[in-house]
């Protein structure tokens, strides 16, 4: 099989399962209306003055750079310009670290009044942010200043390697391995952020003497996953050292355990299938994880789950983000319960209250990938 960076085709999942393109595209329709403007106690993107916006963490009161370059990627699929430029002038003016010891990167969360609450990124920020800024300049044109989106997405991803070589900082991406840090100062990882489909694409995009690193990172980060999922249930966890073995030191640092099963890996997976096809790994993966929640876990509520599938008896803080994955994971899946993912992920409306956010992040990309509309630009 051969990837749709080859074939410009794009699999409508939905299509595949029976569902009409009519129904698709008003599922499309409906989902991002709420998101973006809908009633108050649904949506969770503000407009600010006459030309910013944001995506809000309902349940944290802050905006994250996870949020915006989401939102960011979701406007440009949609072809959502005003938003986006919004969104991004909002993220480049209250986010953006122009000197001191993280410039080049993002903070990572700031109040809705724009006031940073810390000065470190989070690297999934900064990656989301360089994609969806070359597939605006690919699909709108490149504009003046900050709206020169290519120019902007090339200096993110050279920051991302070279930051601390010429005056205090840390890179992003090790340089040692190619593997993307959890943050720059920490040498491990993140399962989560290994973007292998998005690195393809800045390998051909980035500075020219950056392409080489991030052809390796590709390769690395597909690597790093066989090591980081489980040989048996296919799940990873939140935090992982560079041998894929779970992170659990210092937990009082980053509030609590983080060596417990993370989603949105198989979610990632499925897109790089859908996307470069480069690996059938992808596709057994992704199978395991659904035969872990479809067979083992098929009648209960979702817990947190170590990632060798031992049950820690709490309810899961994002069930629906975790339907959306597991639907995701079709992309790659082709097991006996892609279908059924798919189908339970179709049937499951928007979360609502103030957890929304999150799920409903992840919910949205979803129904892009699995309808079609994730796309290269």
């Amino acid at each position: 099989m051969k990837g749709a960076f080859y074939t410009g085709q794009y699999r409508n999942v939905f299509a595949e399962l029976g569902h009409s393109q009519k129904e698709i595209d008003q599922k499309l329709k409906d989902a991002f209306h709420t998101v973006f403007y809908g009633p108050d106690d649904e949506k969770f993107y503000f407009e600010a003055g006459d030309d910013m916006g944001y995506f809000e963490d309902t349940g944290n009161f802050d905006a994250r750079t996870e949020g915006m370059s989401y939102a960011m990627m979701m406007c440009v699929q949609m072809d959502m310009k005003n938003e986006f430029d919004r969104v991004w002038k909002w993220a480049r003016t209250y986010m953006y670290m122009e000197d001191g010891y993280n410039k080049g990167y993002f903070a990572w969360s700031c109040k809705t009044t724009g006031e940073k609450n810390d000065l470190g990124p989070a690297p999934d920020g900064e990656e989301f942010f360089a994609m969806a800024l070359f597939f605006a300049s690919h699909r709108w044109g490149d504009g003046e200043g900050i709206f020169n989106y290519s120019q902007e997405a090339r200096n993110i991803l050279s920051a991302c390697i070279h930051n601390g070589e010429k005056e205090p900082g840390d890179p992003i991406m090790e340089p040692e391995n190619y593997l993307i840090r959890f943050i720059p100062s920490r040498k491990f990882s993140d399962p989560s952020y290994h973007c292998a489909h998005f690195y393809e694409l800045f390998s051909m995009w980035a500075n020219e003497e950056d392409r080489p690193f991030w052809k390796k990172a590709a390769k690395a980060s597909r690597e790093y996953l066989k090591k980081a999922c489980h040989k048996d249930t296919g799940l990873a966890a939140e935090y992982a050292y560079y041998d894929g073995t779970p992170y659990e030191k210092e937990q009082d640092v980053f509030g609590g355990r983080h060596d417990c099963y993370s989603y949105r890996v198989i979610a990632n997976i499925g897109l790089d299938y859908e996307w470069f096809a480069a690996d059938e790994w992808n596709v057994e993966n992704n199978n395991k994880v659904q035969k872990f929640f479809c067979e083992t876990h098929k009648d209960e509520e979702f817990k947190i789950y170590e990632i060798d599938g031992t049950v820690i008896e709490q309810p899961a803080l994002h069930p629906v983000a975790m339907i959306a994955t597991n639907a995701q994971a079709s992309l790659a899946a082709n097991g006996p319960y892609a279908k059924e993912c798919v189908e339970r992920f179709w049937n499951t409306p928007l979360r609502k209250g103030e957890r929304r956010y999150y799920d409903n992040c992840l919910y949205l990309f979803a129904l892009l990938a699995l309808s079609g509309n994730y796309r290269i630009y």
